[in-house]
Formats: structure tokens, C-alpha cells, sequence
């Protein structure tokens, strides 16, 4: 198996009225492309901010995160949003709708700015595929959580992504559609072939993957694999 991130001794520091803020400290872990991995911790322990690092949303203090094989502190922020574009997906707890979008041009819009030709029946087999192909017309106010998240679902693997970025993606869901949308990630990440991480809270969702990186203080306390991922 191919590593498809690498992260080495990465660091993150913020200064605010003349104090420095140590928010990570010597965080080191890869994934194998197609795996999945669940980081985990309290709150505050730094995991969106290292989620953040791995997906070029921002820079690391010091330390190298190397993303399909690109370094990515070499790279400017153009660079860095050329490589998100190209090959990373998101998905985000509060959804992160376009809210004066349709559902279907939701979907689309990564495919737009990739200047993909004939978008709009891949849009319409997205939506389908997470079981809303008769909302496509409605916007995201119109919208349950459960059915928004499944749109960002859709969204998000609709520019193919080499690996996708979730952070907390049941956390504003009940426990019931919080496992219908847990079954549909894993559902398709395992047809798309993609790399899943995932900031989470929830035990169940977290034992489904792979592996788990336990992030305490800003540093990581544990590393398991889990022989009982689905």
C-alpha cells in the first residue's frame, strides 16, 4: 500500500498578545492510501487544527505534511487550494451549504470550478445515491440536518477526491440519522476507493476505521490499528 499522507514532528504555535500558543507539539503519523483513520480526543486537544494541516487549510509551524507525495509547506496558498481542489474532499459538521443554492447545484459547484463538462447527470447520480434524488430542487434551508449532510456527502465525492476530511460529520445529528449518515460515508469511501479521516467524537463512527490517533494536549498519547473495522 502506498502512503498517501505523512505527517513528521508537526508543530503548531500561535502568538497572541506577545504569548505564544502551543496548539500541537511533535505530531507524527501516515495513512495508507484507501484506509481510514479516526482522530480522536477532547475538546480543545487540537484535532481540527491538525485536520486543518493534513487538508493545506492552513501551515504548520514547523514539521512537514506531505500530501500524495507533495510537500505541502513548500507550497504558497494558491498552490495549496490547487491541491485541495484537485485532490481532497470535505465535509464539515455544520454542513457548510450554499444556502441560496439548490441542493443539485451544490453538488455541482466543485465540479464547476474544475470546468468539468456534462456536470449535471453526475450531480443527479450523487444525489441519488445518497437518497435524495427527489430534493435536488430544494435549498438547504428546506432541508432537514440529516438531509444536508447527505448533500455535503454528495458534494464532497463529487470531485473524485484522493481523500476525504470530516470533521465531527455526526456531531449536529441525532443518534439515528447519525448512523445512516455514518453507513453512507463508509458506503462511499469503499465504492470510491477513497482515504477517509475523520474528526469525531462518537465511539461508533471512530470504530469503524482502520485506525485511531488519540490527540491529548496537543499531542498524540496513541496509535491503534483496529481489527475490527468494518
Amino acid at each position: 500500500m502506498n502512503t498517501i499522507l505523512k505527517a513528521e514532528h508537526v508543530r503548531k504555535t500561535y502568538t497572541s498578545a506577545g504569548r505564544t500558543l502551543t496548539v500541537l507539539e511533535d505530531i507524527s503519523f501516515s495513512v495508507e492510501e484507501g484506509s481510514t483513520l479516526a482522530i480522536v480526543g477532547p475538546s480543545g486537544s487540537g484535532k481540527t487544527t491538525l485536520l486543518g494541516l493534513c487538508a493545506g487549510l492552513d501551515s504548520a509551524s514547523s514539521g512537514s505534511v506531505v500530501l500524495n507525495d507533495i510537500r505541502l509547506e513548500t507550497l504558497n496558498e494558491d498552490q495549496r487550494a490547487a491541491v485541495r481542489n484537485k485532490y481532497i474532499g470535505f465535509i464539515f459538521q455544520n454542513f457548510q451549504l450554499l444556502p441560496t443554492l439548490t441542493a443539485l447545484e451544490n453538488i455541482m459547484v466543485p465540479m464547476e470550478l474544475r470546468r468539468e463538462k456534462n456536470i449535471r447527470p453526475k450531480a443527479l447520480e450523487l444525489l441519488d445515491r445518497v437518497g435524495l434524488a427527489d430534493r435536488g430542487h430544494h435549498y438547504p434551508v428546506q432541508l432537514s440536518g440529516g438531509e444536508q449532510q447527505r448533500v455535503s456527502l454528495a458534494r464532497a465525492f463529487s470531485n473524485t477526491p484522493r481523500i476525504l476530511f470530516a470533521d465531527e460529520p455526526t456531531g449536529n445529528l441525532d443518534a439515528e440519522t447519525s448512523e445512516k449518515i455514518e453507513n453512507l460515508l463508509f458506503s462511499l469511501n469503499r465504492d470510491a476507493g477513497t482515504t477517509l479521516i475523520v474528526v469525531t467524537h462518537n465511539a461508533d463512527l471512530a470504530a469503524r476505521t482502520n485506525k485511531i490517533i488519540r490527540i491529548k494536549g496537543g499531542k498524540l498519547v496513541e496509535e491503534t490499528a483496529n481489527p475490527y473495522h468494518q
